[in-house]
């Protein structure tokens, strides 16, 4: 499923993240720049050694923000780690953390000059926030981001692994479709 917003195309797709060609893969990664499981996991052996002996000279990323580093054997340019936070019962700021962390991989993407980013769905996995809640403010983000400055992107791709997952993204862009008159469908 394909969503256009003036020359930006946000695409919504369910499969591995680490195989898609794009500028920058953002990682769902923690706070040491260790590697982990889900995703993380994934984008560390497929991307080889390379990229945590980059990780590890960064020393760490703060919940909310995001660092570049190299992509190894990975098919893009660049991965993104953006660290999301633990979901902890929704009241100790897990929605503004969550928000900052695809804004910052934003901003991270821009001073690179991507074209194109894949998302996972951070912080849904082993830290255990829910994806309904997570879904909207990981699109929120996305549309803000590019409605509301000048940006290089023109292809935002939000990739699921989980068929489950994959359904709430698409109900909710299809709830998008219906509600913003300036987002259409790509035939």
């Amino acid at each position: 499923m394909e969503i256009r917003l003036n020359t930006i195309t946000l695409e919504l797709v369910q499969g591995d993240i680490t195989q898609l060609a794009v500028d920058a893969i953002a990682n769902a990664a923690n706070s040491g720049l260790r590697g982990g499981g889900g995703v993380d996991g994934a984008i560390h052996r497929i991307g080889g050694p390379a990229i945590m002996a980059e990780c590890r000279q960064l020393g760490g990323c703060p919940t909310g923000q995001a660092v570049v580093t190299t992509v190894g054997d990975l098919p893009a340019r660049y991965v993104i780690h953006a660290v999301g936070p633990i979901w902890r019962g929704g009241d100790r700021g897990e929605g503004e953390q969550l928000r900052s962390a695809y804004a910052n991989c934003l901003l991270r993407a821009d001073e690179k000059y991507v074209r194109s980013i894949a998302f996972p769905s951070i912080s849904t996995g082993i830290y255990g926030f829910p994806i309904g809640l997570a879904c909207p403010i990981a699109v929120g983000t996305v549309l803000e981001h590019v409605r509301g400055r000048d940006t290089g992107l023109s292809r935002i791709v939000f990739v699921l692994f989980s068929p489950d997952d994959f359904v709430i993204y698409r109900r909710y862009f299809e709830h998008l479709l219906a509600s913003e008159p300036d987002l259409r469908v790509v035939p």
